[in-house]
Parts: structure tokens; sequence; C-alpha cells
């Protein structure tokens, strides 16, 4: 603090008045603050490990030296790998992690042993000072594991261990639910995001894996099949991990009227492709015949057929073992009346709205609502989302498709246009099987080249999955646009980032990256920003070896493309590829991309040349076409 002091200085000569001048006095004052340090650890059914999770308050660098016990002595030793990242071995004696950073605080996972009685730790501080407990060591007795206590009735098992494995994705979701990007922290944020996403992955993967295998569910029809495949929905909106997406339509399918109809009559033909999840158009009544107008929410009687033959489609879908994905528009909302201004803004139907459900920041609609919270459709009232009024109504019409039409999720159209928060509002209370946003924008160029470092683009993407807390996947726009570049230019090297890792949202958070090279608006008669023709046979060969969920486009499974399609669906099936498989790129140079999959399958695109090197693996040549091959490791 600086003190403005007046005073007067006397001598013995003369008198003389010193006026105004500045003097810093130290002021110190003591301040208590409080930490926390909480432990939180779970024990899986069936399973050998125990997950810990470590997380404090304290700012700054936080390291915890750490160890395990297995007996009331309380004697450090060192556990087995795997550690968590940051870890180093302190002088034969204890392990040494740096928690990593959150918004709040800092944290860490650790995987141990359900045979070790303890966990033991103190933590350092950024000062070099030590936290303990009333001057011992922490102590956490690995018997206090909250665990799913197994039961005689086999459907309260499934029920506790999916409430159990609800709880910790809602843990996972927690830890992300501090990554907003902060300008002045630009790079120490990024690389906290990445640590923190990679530590998630690497827990959702671990959950999966252990819960797919101890509370498997069949379908009906084939519990007593020896090789039926078990299944597990980990968690509304996540699916199961091993998802194959197929868009069952184009930019023309609303002028044949009846496109309910001709695809009940191929319900089965796309099954036998492998696919386990359909997105349908958009089945709203609408301004535009395409859907992407809507009007009367309630209204789906549309272009494509009627409510019930959306209803007859659904039904059979369901009935070759297809989930239902519906195309919905939240955004904006075309309006039935004129105000006094002659503006469109007033709605009919049964959500009946005035102006105030429209945003106040649109000039062309005149609303009376707050300002949007994201990006403006100008063609149709954009939606104000912040109002009680339209999320209880919204909410209510999304329950009524899950209900009514036998919906199992949802394609949420154009989400640029509002805070992802409200998205997970409208998740967590229609519950749907699998939901994905189309989250567009451009990517980076420099004097019209695309540049090579796209992460502040699938960053925005990351963000608004974040900020749905991870309820909703979103489509990996970066990699189809650096695949673009790649093939279309022969610079296969773009295929890998600057740490070796796929260079989409597919490389940061796979489980929510849904890949695709097509849809109606790049492709079809649209053709907005077409895939570089005769290479998408590569581009599928890249999205249908890789983790994320593929999605593949109508107007490919209709074309000569078909079978070259299934074949690689049904090789990422039987390697059991999914959406967070380990990707380990080997070339990524000029001409030539290869990479291996979990260790089962090998791939490479491009005219360049490539074969898996020969090892412990035994690999055979399962596919070949035009610049691309996969192989797959024999057993």
């Amino acid at each position: 603090m600086v003190l403005n002091v007046e005073a007067s200085c006397a001598s013995k000569n003369e008198n003389r008045r010193l006026e105004g001048f500045y003097e810093e006095q130290p002021i110190v004052k003591e301040v208590s603050v409080g930490n926390m340090v909480n432990v939180a650890i779970w024990k899986f059914p069936d399973a050998a490990n125990i997950v810990l999770h470590l997380e404090t308050d304290i700012p700054g660098d936080v390291v915890v030296h750490w160890g395990v016990c297995r007996d009331d002595a309380k004697t450090w030793e060192i556990p087995a790998v795997p550690y968590p990242p940051e870890t180093v071995v302190f002088r034969n004696k204890a392990l040494r992690t740096l928690l990593q950073p959150t918004g709040n605080g800092s944290r860490a996972f650790f995987t141990l042993d359900e045979k070790l009685d303890g966990f033991l730790f103190v933590l350092k501080l950024d000062d070099n000072s030590w936290v303990n407990f009333q001057g011992n060591d922490f102590y956490i007795p690995l018997s206090s594991a909250r665990s799913v206590k197994g039961q005689s009735n086999s459907e309260s098992e499934e029920t506790s261990g999916k409430a159990h494995a609800d709880g910790i994705i809602n843990e996972i979701r927690n830890l992300i639910s501090g990554l907003n990007s902060e300008k002045s922290l630009q790079t120490k944020v990024k690389e906290a995001k990445e640590s923190i996403l990679n530590e998630i992955e690497k827990l959702a993967a671990e959950a999966y894996s252990i819960f797919r295998s101890s509370t498997p569910s069949y379908p009906e029809e084939d519990s007593d099949a020896d090789d039926a495949e078990p299944t597990i929905n980990i968690s509304s909106g996540t699916g199961s991990g091993f998802e194959i997406l197929c868009q069952v339509f184009n930019w023309e399918s609303n002028k044949s009227g009846r496109w309910y109809m001709e695809l009940k009559e191929k319900a089965s033909e796309i099954s036998s492709l492998g696919f386990t999840v359909i997105w349908l158009p958009t089945p709203t009544e609408s301004v535009s015949p395409e859907g992407y107008m809507p009007k009367d929410l309630y209204n789906l009687n549309s272009r494509y057929g009627t409510i019930d033959e959306l209803k007859d489609l659904v039904k059979s879908l369901h009935g070759v073992g297809l989930k239902v994905l519906g195309d919905v528009v939240l955004n904006h909302r075309c309006a039935h009346y004129q105000n006094q201004n002659g503006i469109w803004n007033i709605f009919g139907g049964r959500l009946n709205w005035d102006d105030r459900a429209v945003v106040g920041d649109d000039p062309h609609f005149q609303g009376r609502g707050n300002k949007s919270s994201g990006d403006n459709f100008h063609a149709a009232p954009n939606i104000d989302h912040s109002q009680d009024f339209v999320r209880k109504d919204l909410i209510e019409w999304l329950c009524w498709l899950r209900e009514e039409i036998g919906y199992d999720g949802c394609r949420l159209d154009f989400v640029r246009g509002f805070w992802g928060g409200y998205v997970k509002d409208y998740l967590d209370a229609s519950e749907p099987y699998f939901a994905v946003g189309e989250y567009w924008d451009s990517l980076s160029y420099t004097y019209g080249e695309m540049d090579h470092n796209q992460d502040a683009h699938r960053q925005r993407i990351v963000d608004w999955i974040n900020a749905t807390n991870g309820t909703a996947g979103a489509f990996d726009v970066t990699t189809k646009g650096i695949l673009h570049s790649a093939l279309e230019r022969r610079e296969y090297w773009r295929l890998s980032d600057q740490k070796g890792k796929p260079p989409g949202v597919v490389g940061w958070w796979p489980s929510c990256a849904v890949t695709f090279i097509e849809n109606h608006d790049t492709g079809s008669t649209q053709g907005h920003w077409r895939f570089p023709g005769g290479k998408e046979m590569q581009g599928y060969a890249y999205i249908l070896t890789h983790p994320g969920t593929p999605a593949v486009f109508y107007d490919h499974i209709v074309s000569h493309h078909r079978s070259e399609i299934g074949a690689l669906i049904s090789l990422r099936n039987r390697n059991k590829i999914h959406c967070r498989s380990i990707v380990e790129i080997v070339k990524a140079e000029r001409d030539v991309y290869a990479a291996t999959i979990d260790d089962r399958v090998a791939m490479k695109i491009g005219p360049g040349y490539y074969e898996p090197p020969s090892g412990p693996q035994i690999w055979s040549l399962a596919l070949e076409g035009y610049d691309y091959k996969v192989w797959e490791a024999s057993s």
C-alpha cells in the first residue's frame, strides 16, 4: 500500500516545509485460508482394480508424494503400473505426481490393486511447503471404496451397475466442467485441457471395459445365441461406444413424398450392412421442404411422409435392431403470424409463443427476449433459450418425440446458435441413447492454404461438447476438412498433429467425435463442401478403422461404394474397434498415411508404400482398394 504523507522538517539553520512526498510503508495482514483435499475411491464389480480420485482447491502447482501399504504398519511401497501422467519415482521410496490443473484447483486419478490395504500420501506445494495430516501421512483405507454389491436378482444387478456407471460418468463430467477457454492463459489452459481430456478418456475407457464385461445385456430375440455380442449403455447420450451411424437421406429425399415408406422397405438391407444407428430427416412441418425451417413442432406431417408413416418406420427399424435418431432444430422456428409492425415473430400451434421467445439482438425479427447465447441464424427467428417457458416447452416436446414417435436420440441442428448448457438441460430431461450436435464453422487458412495446426478449430468444437457437460457428441468437422487437403493435395502429413495424434476432435476427445466425410449439406445436390471426387473410399478407410463414431452418408451406400463400405464396417465390428480405440500413427508423409489401431488392425491410405512390419503379430491383408489397404492381425 502507498501512503500519501504530508510532514515538516526542521534544521538548525533553517525551517523548510516539505509537502506531499510519498513513502512506502509495509502493511502486513495475516489472513486464514481454508483449503480442501478430497479423495473418492470406487471398486468396480468383478474387477481387480480400484480407482482413486484425489482433488484439491489449493492454488498453484501441487505435487502428491504417494505410495501404498499392505497392512496396518503403513509401510510405504511403490505399486505396480499404471501411474497417472507426470509421475516419477522419488528416491526409490515413493512416487511423485504433479496434479493436473482444473478450473478450481488440481486433481489426478490412480488405478490400484484391490489387494492393497491403503493409499498413503503427502502434498508438496509450489512454495516448497508440505501438507500432511497433523504431522502424519494421509492414509486412505482402500476397504472404504464404494462398490456395487451383488444381488441374487440379475435385473437388480444390472440396474445397480448402470446406476454406478452413471455415477462414474458424472464424476468425469465434473472433471471437464472447468475447461472453458481463457484468453489470458491460452497456452497454459490448452495444455491443461489436453492432459485432462486424455485422463478422462483413459478413465472412461477403463470404466466402459469393466462395465461392458460385468453387466452385459442381450437383445431379447438373441438371448440364447452363443455368439451374441453384449452391449452396455454407460450414460445417456453416449451410446455403447460401438455405434456406426448411417444418415439415410439426402437433400432431395423430400421430393418423393413417401420417403418413410421407401426406407421401411430398405430397413433389413441397411441393417445387414452392419449399421447400429440410423439418422432420419427432420420430421416437423417446415417452410422449407427439406425440414430445416420448422413451424409447428408438434405437426409431424412433412414432405417425407405422415406421422403414422414415421411411427411405422421407426418400429420397423427397431425390429431389425437399429436405433433411430430424429433430426431436431432447436435454434430457430418460423412464425405463424406478424406483429403490429408486420414482423413475423408470433407463433401458433401447440407452442403458441409470442415475441418474448425470440432473441432481442437479431434486428430482423424484433424479439423481446434476451441477447442470443450464440450465433444468429438470420433466415428465421432465433429462439431465446434463456426463457423458462421456452425450455420447459422444448423439454416436453423432446420427451414427446421419445415416447410418441420412439426416437432413441437426436441429431441437433445448428448448435452454434445457442449455449451448450441448454443442450445439457434438454438431454438430461429427455435421456437419449445417443446425441450429436452440428457445430460447424470454418477451419484456419493462410493466403488460401489450410494451416497445418487446426487446434483452434477443434478447440471450439470441444468447448461446445464441454458446455453440454459431455451429454452429446459433435460432428468432427475438423477431421473432414483436414482429410480434404490431405487427399486432394497429396499432403498426408496433415493427418498427424504436432504430438503425433489424429489432428481432429478424434485426437482429443474420441468418444465424443462423430467422424464423417459427407452429408446432405456438403454433398448431395447442395455440394457446399464436397469430398474430393474419387477419394471417398480413402476417407471411409480412415474413419471406419479409427476411433470416434463413424457416420456414413446415404448417397454412398446406394452407389458403387456400397460393397467396400460394407466390408470396412464388417472389419470394424469383428475387430471390436470402438470410439475409444487406441491409434498409433506409424507414417504421415507426403504421399502416405499409415496407422495401427488397438494392435488388431493396420491401415494405409495414399499412393505411397506401406506394409505392416513382421513381428509379434502376423498381418494378413483384409481389404484393398484404390489407394488404400487394411490388414488384420492373426489370432
